[in-house]
Order: structure tokens, then sequence, then C-alpha cells
């Protein structure tokens, strides 16, 4: 059976590229994602796959680089579909939001095609996402320092949880964040559909991240192998999993000096930064309110007082 997304269409065994319309832009020309099928020789599922839904966020669009060269049609079971770019405005600017509306388009799911910009974006590409059997919606920390994880983004309650987990468990990132999310997230809404979802987190960098890029790459064919669009074994290790956040501001202003390593477990009582002024003198010391894993921080060290400056994972076990 042809497959099409977009102007992008393939019989079984072929590849193609094309353009997902999702409306105009203020000078009246067309817009258009960037958009792949790759449609398998055989039967099997179908993956959904997407990156760049946050417009700064460019690390998945690093994987999906990488992954379509490698992947050859004929010995694909199933298919899938790939949005390489989702925020298109914000891509275009080097905004995290989509500067049309000025909203972050990853709270818009499952979108309006009569809407603002980002919600007709969302309702075009979930229009695709809910036709499938997994779906892969990358991303990364902004531009802060993060860890690579995936998230699941459900809740603990929901009837497809175990299945978001799984899948997070094969991408295999090593860290996982199972917290119910925001509303309008791909991986709250996708779940509802009866679609497995995860948001693997990978990294946080200005740019491409060649470790965290190389980590999604190993994700998506841990998936494609797992659950049988490719040949090969894949060694499923456990995972350490946070079950919420604890966020941290600055209680002064200044610049901020780590004291924990990204990634580090940290103890109750732990410092975590502290905030000096421009000679060197401490203003403010943090410490850990609770045990957990030092997940995510800020890049600039300058801050003013109450501004974010890291988060720390929590209820932390392994699966």
């Amino acid at each position: 059976m042809t497959i099409s997304l977009g102007t992008a269409s393939a019989a079984p065994g072929e590849f193609d590229v094309g353009r997902l319309d999702v409306g105009e832009t203020r000078d009246g020309s067309s817009v258009g994602l960037p958009v792949a099928v790759i449609n398998g020789a055989e039967d099997g599922n179908r993956l959904y796959l997407q990156a760049v839904s946050d417009g700064d966020e460019l690390n998945g669009l690093g994987v999906i680089r990488r992954v379509v060269p490698q992947i050859d049609p004929a010995t694909l079971s199933g298919s899938i579909l790939v949005v390489g770019i989702v925020n298109y405005f914000g891509f275009q600017v080097a905004e995290h939001r989509n500067p049309i509306d000025d909203r972050k388009l990853n709270r818009t799911f499952p979108g309006d095609p009569n809407g603002s910009s980002s919600e007709r974006i969302s309702a075009a590409v979930f229009d695709a996402a809910k036709t499938a059997d997994f779906i892969l919606d990358l991303h990364q920390g902004s531009t802060s320092r993060m860890i690579d994880e995936a998230r699941v983004r459900c809740g603990r309650r929901h009837s497809l949880h175990s299945e978001c987990l799984r899948l997070a468990k094969v991408f295999g990132c090593g860290h996982v964040l199972d917290q119910k999310g925001p509303e309008g997230q791909l991986a709250r809404i996708g779940p509802d559909e009866g679609v497995p979802t995860i948001d693997p987190e990978l990294g946080g960098s200005v740019g491409f991240s060649e470790e965290s890029i190389q980590r999604g790459v190993e994700g998506v064919f841990n998936v494609l192998r797992y659950y049988d669009f490719l040949d090969g074994e894949v060694a499923i290790s456990r995972q350490t999993r946070a079950k919420r956040f604890d966020q941290y501001g600055a209680p002064a202003g200044g610049i901020v000096d780590y004291r924990a390593e990204l990634g580090s477990r940290v103890t109750s009582g732990d410092t975590l930064f502290e905030v000096t002024d421009p000679f060197g003198q401490i203003k403010a010391s943090v410490t850990a309110d609770n045990n957990g894993i030092f997940w995510r921080s800020r890049r600039l060290p300058q801050v003013a007082a109450g501004e974010y400056v890291c988060s720390v994972g929590t209820n932390v076990d392994s699966y």
C-alpha cells in the first residue's frame, strides 16, 4: 500500500520526501514542513518521528539527519513517517516559541485546523502521528545543560503507562522522567489516542551536541529493532527513573558556582550551588531539599534574584 504524508508518497520498498502544508506566511506564501515517508517492503508497525517542535531544540533534527539515510526500505518491515522540523517559524529565527502566535507549540496538541498558527501546525502533524503504532517526539532541554533522558508524560494511572514506560526503556537514554505532563504535550496526548508515546530529551545545548545526537540515533534504532521494523537484537538495560522535579531559583543576584555535577547523585542537605558577587564573595548557598539526581542547570552563570538555576530529579528508582 502506498503511504503519503503531505506531498511525500512511497509505495512498499520506497522512500520519498516532500512538504506538509500548514498555512501561509505574512506575505501569503505557503508554509510546508519537511517530511519523509519510509515505506518498508514488508508489512509491520508504523513509527511516527518528529523533531524541533521547540524552535531552538536542534538535537532531534541531528538525529533525523543521521537515522533516515541509514534505513533501507527494502530491509524495513512497516513504515516510518518523519516530520523533520515541526516549529517552522521558531526554527527560522532560532526561538523556542512560535513567534507568529507567541505560543509554545508543544502545548497545543491535538491542535485545531482553524486555530492559531501553532494549533494549525499541531493539527496537521497530529493527523499523521495518531495513525502510528508508536510516537517518538525528539526534544532537548532547550539551551540549558541537561542529562539525556526520556519522558513518559501520560501519567502513571493511564492505561498505556506501562507501554510508554517500556518504549522509554527500549529507547535507552539511561534516565527517565515519569511524570504526567502539561496539557497539550504530544507525549501526553498521543496515549489518549491509543499510541504509546515518549519525549526523549536529548541533553541541552546551543546548536548540536554530538554526544546527545549519537545517543538519540542509538535510541531510535533500538526502537526499530525491538519492535521488529528492522532485524537485530537489542540489549535493554535498567533505567534510572525520577518521578518528580525539585526546581531551585537564586535567592540573591550574582554569579552561580555549581557544587554538584550534572547527572550526579545528591543527598538532602548537599550544597547544589552558591551565588557570589562579582568579586567572589559568597552571597547565598542553596542545598538540596531531597535525595535525587542533579538533572538540569542553566547555562549562563549570571542570575537575578528569583531566577531559575537548576533542577533535581527526585523519587528516584530503577526499572
